[in-house]
């Protein structure tokens, strides 16, 4: 039984803590044409920097960029 519990209880632990991730989140910016462009997930201060910056593409327009749950 004891064994069991401290299983439980890392398992827990361990989930709680993986959860946070260093504050990461899948990011995108809406397109020319409205079509969402996926941009990956982000996290720590690169989340904070292309959130604040923005995405600048190949042809050189900056976009404004969403962050889920953040």
């Amino acid at each position: 039984m004891k064994i069991k519990l401290l299983t439980f209880s890392a398992f827990v632990i361990m989930s709680i803590t993986s959860c946070k991730k260093d504050g990461c989140h899948e990011c995108h910016y809406d397109g020319p044409s409205g079509q969402i462009i996926e941009l990956g997930e982000f996290c720590g201060d690169s989340l904070e920097t292309i959130e604040a910056n923005g995405y600048t593409d190949t042809s050189g327009v900056n976009h404004v960029v969403h962050c889920h749950g953040h």
